[in-house]
């Protein structure tokens, strides 16, 4: 019968000793690293992009947010109808249309007009926009936008005449069905809303951008859009209502913006 001497008990001991902190250790060490967890605020149809994985800094880095900001009268110039169909006309001949990555165009753009279509684009939006405001956002990005007064409410989707939205195309497709690459397609179709922005403004006509998060993929399916295409912005557009105001907002000086080298 093999027996263990007193030092061999010893030598086994301390080695079992041993074995067992280490390894409650390495469980304590995995239970302290942190987890890389998803961002709930990230928007389904913007995942991939190279903007919206911000490093996160630590609380005490971030700025205090201004909740009350003073708002006032919407100053507005509502020219008449032909005068707006001119202004229309020349703009386009001034710009033409928006450049893109290896001229792929990728872009979709959706007019809605139907009463019905807006009220059931405003039940997606609102029943995402609630979770959004209430567990998505976070209370940095709630407190954010205190000084805009937003919500979750978004009555303007029924009442502005027209909604267009905007759709990047990640990719097309050749005569020959065959998937066609796309180069740069949310910074070209980025340019093209901004250049619609301007368009609207100086036809006599006003607009919000919005940005509906998580809301892309239902829309989608509403408008009966195909699957290569992504909710990039919502615009409601219209005039003002007579009594509309809007945040009294400082730009940034020129030298806070502009770097000459």
């Amino acid at each position: 019968m093999f027996l263990l001497t007193p030092v061999l008990v010893a030598v086994v001991c301390i080695l079992m000793v041993w074995i067992f902190k280490n390894a409650d250790g390495g469980t304590e060490r995995r239970n302290r690293e942190p987890r890389a967890e998803a961002r709930p605020w990230v928007d389904e149809d913007s995942t991939g992009s190279t903007d919206v994985h911000q490093e996160e800094a630590e609380a005490d880095e971030w700025q205090e947010s201004e909740e009350e900001v003073e708002h006032i009268p919407f100053s507005h110039t509502r020219y008449p109808e032909k005068e707006m169909v001119k202004r229309s006309q020349e703009f386009y001949e001034l710009l033409r249309t928006a450049p893109s990555g290896a001229h792929t165009e990728p872009w979709t753009f959706v007019v809605v007009k139907d009463p019905d279509v807006k009220h059931k684009i405003r039940e997606i939006i609102e029943e995402e926009e609630e979770i959004n405001y209430l567990k998505r956002m976070g209370p940095q990005w709630v407190t954010d936008l205190k000084k805009f007064r937003t919500n979750w409410i978004k009555e303007y989707l029924d009442t502005a005449p027209v909604l267009i939205l905007i759709f990047k195309q990640v990719h097309g497709f050749a005569a020959n069905g065959k998937k066609k690459i796309h180069y740069y397609n949310e910074i070209s179709v980025s340019i093209a809303c901004g250049i619609l922005l301007a368009a609207l403004q100086n036809a006599g006509l006003v607009t919000v951008t919005t940005t509906p998060l998580n809301c892309g993929p239902r829309l989608r399916v509403l408008l009966n859009r195909p699957t290569n295409e992504k909710l990039l912005m919502l615009l409601p557009v219209g005039y003002p209502s007579k009594d509309a105001t809007v945040p009294n907002l400082a730009r940034k000086t020129l030298d806070q913006i502009m770097v000459t080298v």
